[in-house]
């Protein structure tokens, strides 16, 4: 089979250029970067980057799209792409919870990403780690409900947010929640919730979430409480998490940042609930929170492909 012709749409920002350095990693050459106008011409490594216009898109020559740019923007491109013959793997929060559309982290529900229709979305850089985390407990006890604290990096927030925190001395660094609010809950958080129970099918899991912006530049770290529908001492969970990610028994974002897996440690009985567990898991919200998860996606559908 020909090499895929790739084409990364937002090449200039923080995860367009983490899904560059990515796919150069495994071996993809024939790779073109796109952004906006003010960004086309410029150079990123051995690639000028393009503007990202409907008609360059829609031209038919791009087996695959990876769009790493805001909400609606993607809403904009994503069908030119489309139209033109690409598979899209979105990353931004436009067609997540769309009806039809998979929403798929390779390793927890790898086998809806053959349903497409063109369009397949990357999940939040908190729901990747933690339905990864999830599905391995709730394959073996179920699961009955979950709390999650996230401790999300500036990084998360972008290019932008990465720079106003190099510039931040250390004494002024301060917590934030920059999300947009109802009065109620951060749009994250409904995000997350919604998102884990679409890639978990399980709609009325209750989840309940509060999301927390802290002065690290890259990982993100989130504590987790599972109540299981049936019995799971913490050394079995250990097992069974150890499975499916990296054991660590003191996972930080430091200890994650440039790395392909996911962290998990602290694994302990949570004695408030009955069948409770808590544990920390941690992830390179740039790498597998984001780029290479879209990548892996794509990769499962050139496997398709090959062995159709």
């Amino acid at each position: 089979m020909p090499e895929p012709r790739i084409g990364v749409v937002g090449a200039t920002g923080a995860v367009g250029t983490v899904t560059l350095e990515c796919l150069r990693e495994r071996g993809y050459t024939d790779v073109r970067a796109f952004a906006s106008a003010r960004s086309a011409g410029t150079r990123l490594g051995d690639l000028t980057v393009e503007e990202a216009t409907p008609e360059a898109l829609s031209a038919g020559d791009l087996d695959l799209c990876l769009f790493s740019v805001g909400t609606a923007t993607s809403r904009q491109l994503v069908p030119h792409a489309v139209r033109g013959g690409a598979i899209c793997v979105d990353k931004s929060s436009a067609y997540r919870l769309e009806p039809g559309i998979p929403l798929v982290v390779p390793e927890v529900n790898g086998e809806r990403a053959r349903e497409h229709d063109g369009i397949l979305a990357n999940p939040n850089c908190c729901t990747i780690p933690l339905t990864s985390a999830l599905k391995p407990l709730h394959d073996a006890a179920g699961i009955a409900r979950v709390r999650v604290a996230t401790y999300q990096a500036a990084s998360g927030a972008g290019a932008r947010a990465m720079e106003r925190l190099r510039a931040t001395e250390p004494g002024d660094a301060d917590l934030a929640m920059d999300w947009d609010y109802d009065g109620e809950e951060f749009d994250e958080e409904a995000k997350l919730r919604a998102e884990t129970q679409k890639i978990l099918e399980l709609p009325a899991l209750p989840i309940s979430v509060s999301c927390m912006r802290v002065p690290v530049m890259i990982g993100h770290a989130e504590s987790v409480w599972v109540e299981t529908g049936e019995p799971l001492a913490p050394d079995r969970a250990r097992e069974l998490l150890g499975a499916a990610l990296t054991l660590d028994d003191f996972p930080t974002p430091g200890r994650a940042a440039g790395r392909d897996d996911i962290l998990v440690g602290r694994i302990r009985r949570d004695p408030t609930v009955q069948n409770g567990l808590a544990f920390l898991v941690v992830c390179d919200n740039l790498r597998k929170g984001a780029a290479l998860n879209a990548i892996q996606i794509a990769e499962l559908l050139l496997r398709a492909r090959v062995t159709a």
